[in-house]
């Protein structure tokens, strides 16, 4: 006979088990809000979503967090703080590999939330702001003497923002991948950055002369040219049509006479960005002769797109997820195609890579070119075009 239950022998009724609150709870909170951050944006994001993606009740979130901002912020924390505190673990002088293999581990296990600190991070308060720069700016400093140590080579800090930003990348999309691979590809790939001289340009890269952007000749389209700086600096949702009325000499009625909505601004920012780009390669690869010219042919054609229109480039990024479906669908199909056709021309140049293999670095290569603009301040010039499209290179394993 199996043996009476403690509480039969105490003679305490059976009834259901009481919950516990797991002592992890708040950590819980912080992973499925940067994932909800993400995938969402911060505004379009609610307590509502991240209390469901943890399991519990939204009163039960705000015991935490008092409101969506301090949630948000304190999400932005998160992937700095963990990179921090991973090289702090390195002991000072490791090597080069040791130091980036940390950041990469800790990048690939924050993935799905990492997203946050790259495009919703212009929606922090400017003291948030700050201290993220400070926290992000010891991080660097850590990378470039790992970097300058090992290759003595101009550009040192750029070189390490951009080993940064191919390590990074892989929060900005969603491609299957095993972990353990994409430490591997991305560790491999930003050492690669490291190691190149940005003054030493890829073999086979040609100036690139990208469509002109189509002047404003009509009401609509000087609104959508008015609309893309607000939009880029102050964040879509931050903008009002008064803003963009102003901007242009209209009443704010007056602008549903050309768009039924500011969200139809921002579809049509996005899909001129999409046309620009998509044009600029067409013309790129009109002429190649193999592959690997393909290649660098598609990297210089993405870094001068980045730098001729970084403002429409950083809104059709960052606000990309924040357009209704039926708004977002041909964006995304166009982003696919222009992806599909790096991958393709990588894979004849690189045939030991698979076709996730492929993506990973391709997002990799645009991880470079967002830090790497970044810390060049996007200013426009023959040499800073030729330096980045050599780390893209590098980042590539051309």
């Amino acid at each position: 006979m199996a043996p009476a239950s403690p509480s039969a022998r105490s003679g305490a009724s059976a009834g259901p088990a009481t919950a516990t609150r797991p002592r992890n709870r708040k950590q819980l909170i912080l992973d499925a809000a940067g994932r909800v951050f993400s995938e969402r944006g911060y505004h379009n994001a609610s307590m509502e979503e991240v209390a469901a993606a943890v399991g519990i009740t939204a009163a039960a979130l705000y015991r935490h967090f008092p409101n969506k901002y301090a949630l948000f912020a304190a999400c932005a924390h998160v992937m700095v703080d963990g990179l921090v505190a991973a090289l702090d673990e390195v002991p000072p002088g490791a090597s080069l590999t040791d130091v980036l293999s940390a950041v990469t581990r800790t990048t690939v296990a924050h993935r799905a939330s990492g997203g946050v600190y790259r495009w919703e991070a212009r929606y922090l308060d400017r003291e948030d702001r700050r201290a993220l720069a400070v926290k992000f700016g010891r991080l660097v400093e850590r990378v470039e003497e790992a970097v300058g140590r090992e290759h003595p080579l101009p550009g040192r800090r750029l070189r390490a923002m951009a080993a940064l930003g191919a390590i990074g990348s892989v929060t900005m999309h969603h491609t299957s991948i095993a972990a353990r691979r994409a430490e591997e590809l991305l560790l491999a790939s930003a050492l690669r950055v490291a190691a190149t001289d940005p003054a030493a340009g890829p073999s086979g890269a040609h100036a690139v002369e990208l469509p002109a952007r189509p002047v404003p000749r009509t009401r609509r389209a000087e609104i959508l040219a008015a609309s893309v700086p607000l939009f880029a600096r102050d964040g879509f949702a931050n903008v009002t049509n008064g803003q963009i009325a102003e901007a242009v000499g209209l009443a704010p009625s007056a602008l549903y006479r050309h768009y039924p909505g500011k969200i139809d601004i921002l579809a049509a920012a996005c899909l001129q960005a999409a046309g620009l780009l998509g044009q600029g390669v067409e013309r790129s690869l009109r002429d190649v002769t193999g592959p690997r010219e393909a290649v660098v042919a598609l990297a210089a054609t993405y870094v001068a797109y980045s730098f001729e229109c970084t403002e429409l480039n950083s809104v059709a990024e960052a606000e990309l997820a924040g357009l209704p479906d039926d708004l977002r669908k041909p964006l995304v199909l166009a982003q696919r195609e222009h992806i599909a056709v790096w991958e393709q021309q990588l894979r004849l140049v690189r045939p030991e890579l698979d076709p996730r293999q492929a993506r990973v670095l391709v997002h990799a290569g645009f991880g470079v070119v967002v830090e790497a603009g970044r810390r060049l301040r996007w200013r426009d010039s023959p040499e800073h075009r030729e330096a980045v499209t050599a780390l893209v290179a590098g980042a590539l394993g051309l």
